[in-house]
């Protein structure tokens, strides 16, 4: 088996927008295309309450939450102050206008997190 899984092109992701990832397991992975066309991936869920990232706004290297405009590092997941908090990131690799996840991190990674009860959850899962 591979230790990277093709998702989707690049150009499959809008530009300051997302794409979802459905797993077998866990909660939905989104991922992130910048106008740089930089790509990231971090599990869809604010880690205030649990808010779909995946349809937050994009802007420069952040996403705005768009329960409660909280906005969170792409790179990173952690919430810009005075917010406090992290969601879980996942390494992505673009290659040759593919955007891969890594396999390993798609079967094991932030599977303990669950998703919120109630509010919208992503609508066009891919992968």
């Amino acid at each position: 088996m591979s230790e990277w899984k093709a998702i989707c092109r690049v150009e499959d992701i809008p530009v300051l927008g997302a794409r979802c990832v459905a797993r077998q397991q866990g909660m939905d992975i989104a991922v992130f295309r910048t106008e740089q066309d930089e790509v990231f991936a971090l599990l869809d869920r604010c880690p205030h309450k649990g808010g779909p990232l995946s349809q937050g706004i994009v802007f420069g290297n952040h996403v705005a939450c768009p329960l409660h405009n909280w906005h969170i590092g792409l790179g990173t997941g952690v919430a810009a102050a005075p917010d406090e908090g992290s969601t879980p990131t996942f390494q992505v690799k673009l290659e040759g206008g593919v955007v891969h996840l890594h396999q390993k991190e798609l079967d094991s990674h932030a599977l303990d997190l669950k998703a919120p009860v109630a509010g919208p959850g992503c609508k066009h899962a891919v992968g």
